[in-house]
């Protein structure tokens, strides 16, 4: 289709609320939240930013219900099994979708007005661990702790220098000669180890919140 039947078949769509943050989404997940202006957007719909500001009321607006879609892509804590389980899984849906959008890291938990799915999927993840005998304060910190891992994990993953074992083993070509064994004996050693065992920072995550969760079980058990 030509360029310009294709921008005149856009524009026959009707524009509403959903249409305009599939658009903003889609901006932020290419360039980052800072891309995201009602000028970039009007331009993606093919239609006038001022039009866009039927459907929201500012880029504040835009952010909190492009968030909310975050939240909805993420799996709400299962019922039926132990909150062990039903909070790993939630952690793994939640970092893959962060890896997905990792513009929202930062901004999961900034909203002043959070939208449905975002209100759903705390009530869920504190229903769980209500359901389970937490104490309010008790199921705050381990929601707390969860997402401060969650959060980190996706942040991390998503700056890191190296993605696979072959590029890490590139990376230690140049910066393991750079430490000296006298003065960075352990950090020498560990990159050398890494290097050699093909370590893959991704394959972390699982590990990472099982040790978290056996925290968080002990002191539930020593409690009770």
């Amino acid at each position: 289709m030509p360029t310009g039947a294709k921008r005149t078949a856009t524009r026959r769509l009707p524009l509403n609320r959903g249409r305009v943050l599939r658009a903003a989404l889609e901006i932020a997940d290419k360039g980052g939240s800072e891309s995201l202006t009602m000028s970039n957007v009007g331009q993606k719909l093919g239609v006038e930013s001022m039009s866009l500001y039927r459907h929201v009321r500012n880029k504040e607006d835009l952010l909190d219900g492009i968030v909310d879609i975050v939240y909805s892509e993420i799996e709400l804590p299962p019922s039926g099994v132990s909150w062990r389980t039903s909070m790993r899984r939630r952690a793994i849906s939640a970092r893959e979708v962060l890896a997905r959008h990792p513009w929202a890291i930062g901004l999961m938990e900034s909203l002043t007005r959070p939208g449905p799915a975002n209100l759903r999927h705390h009530d869920s993840v504190l229903g769980v661990l209500r359901g389970a005998g937490f104490s309010s304060a008790a199921a705050t910190r381990a929601y707390n702790l969860l997402d401060s891992y969650i959060y980190g994990f996706a942040l991390q993953e998503a700056h890191l220098p190296f993605g696979t074992p072959e590029e890490l083993a590139e990376l230690g070509k140049s910066m393991i000669p750079q430490l000296s064994s006298e003065e960075f004996p352990f950090l020498r050693q560990v990159g050398i180890d890494l290097v050699q065992s093909g370590f893959v920072y991704a394959n972390e995550f699982e590990p990472g919140i099982d040790l978290i969760l056996d925290g968080i079980e002990r002191r539930v058990r020593l409690k009770s």
